[in-house]
């Protein structure tokens, strides 16, 4: 009777203990294959390539969603949802998230390939020492034309687009903080100008640019430019450069006013819920070879040293779009101008698009 007690106690233990593996390694297959990361950036901001790239590396799978707008990413991260691992603010909005407590702070030795980066685009007054963010590409706001159209013209200045010879053959991005900008920058004003008696000024000084203004638009700029429906429009770097790349006989210049220097970023929300994935994911975009190959599917200007050595001379040695020290001096980074301030540049937008209909 004793045998057989034994016999049964010991086939109930590896039984038991079968179960007990096979449970482990069931379980274990399982959160490989399932682990993932979710990532919320701006449209056609990645090489798609990348993203199988880091999945066939990692075994993480990538979720990838897009935003439009740093405000509508912003409202979603602030109302909970999806609880993004990765985001892609741009300057001023690292720094209103930063204030409003929605960012985790970096933890710069989980990201070894942050040495790739240039020290001149780190530590912006937006995030001092790049405490909750990392530079992912940057650029400024200009002014392309077509040089057959125009080729006595250089557009050296904001003032040289309320030529009235330019009538209907401008195009202007549509944005607020850009557009009320030029004209402060033309009135010798900031950037981040918060006085209420200088935005009215911008506000009436852009009624002079209405008459050669085409359209207020978005994606559609270079297709209305290649197609000659316009030949002058004001678009961040990055939407110049392909164009040029494609027909060299667009040029992009930044006045010399002023302009904006801005930066998109690489960081992680505190709703995160896969920061190991997350750091792995930034650490990948900014490694040497893969922000090269991302660099020349963008067409923005990379923050990262050793991409950009790597790049063909003619991107990389272009001060259109590599500005040099004497040019970025006058650039301006966004701030943050709180709500009520923004409200006004949005309402005085509003009513100078209003005047184009």
């Amino acid at each position: 009777m004793k045998y057989v007690l034994q016999l049964i106690f010991t086939a109930l233990f590896v039984g038991l203990l079968a179960l007990y593996i096979s449970h482990e390694l069931t379980t274990g297959d399982t959160t490989k294959k399932t682990e993932k990361i979710n990532v919320y950036n701006w449209g056609e901001y990645i090489d798609p390539a990348l993203i199988k790239q880091f999945e066939q590396q990692t075994g993480i799978q990538v979720v990838y969603e897009t935003f439009d707008s740093n405000e509508a990413m912003e409202a979603k991260i602030r109302n909970g949802g999806t609880n993004y691992d990765v985001v892609f603010p741009s300057d001023y909005t690292v720094q209103k998230m930063t204030r409003e407590k929605l960012l985790l702070p970096i933890d710069h030795s989980k990201i070894p390939n942050i040495k790739n980066l240039d020290k001149h685009y780190m530590d912006m007054p937006f995030d001092p020492k790049n405490q909750y963010s990392v530079p992912y590409f940057f650029g400024t706001v200009g002014i392309i034309y077509n040089t057959k159209a125009y080729p006595n013209d250089n557009f050296t200045s904001w003032e040289s687009l309320y030529n009235p010879k330019y009538e209907e053959d401008i195009l202007l991005v549509d944005g607020a903080r850009e557009i009320i900008g030029l004209s402060l920058n033309k009135l010798g004003y900031s950037l981040n100008d918060k006085n209420p008696q200088h935005l009215r000024q911008a506000e009436q000084d852009l009624t002079q640019l209405a008459p050669q203004i085409r359209g207020v638009v978005g994606d559609e700029v270079t297709m209305m430019l290649e197609q000659h429906e316009a030949n002058i429009a004001v678009v961040w770097s990055g939407v110049a450069a392909p164009i040029i790349q494609n027909n060299p006989d667009f040029n992009y210049v930044v006045p010399k006013e002023g302009s904006n220097l801005w930066f998109d970023n690489m960081a992680i929300p505190k709703t995160a819920q896969n920061k190991a994935g997350a750091y792995k994911f930034m650490n990948f975009l900014l490694d040497k070879k893969v922000s090269k190959q991302n660099t020349e599917w963008v067409g923005y200007a990379t923050p990262n040293k050793q991409a950009r050595e790597a790049l063909p001379e003619e991107i990389s040695d272009d001060q259109r779009f590599y500005p040099n020290r004497t040019t970025q001096e006058r650039l301006e980074v966004y701030e943050d101008l709180g709500q009520k301030t923004l409200s006004e540049y949005n309402e005085k937008f509003l009513n100078f698009k209003m005047l184009l209909k």
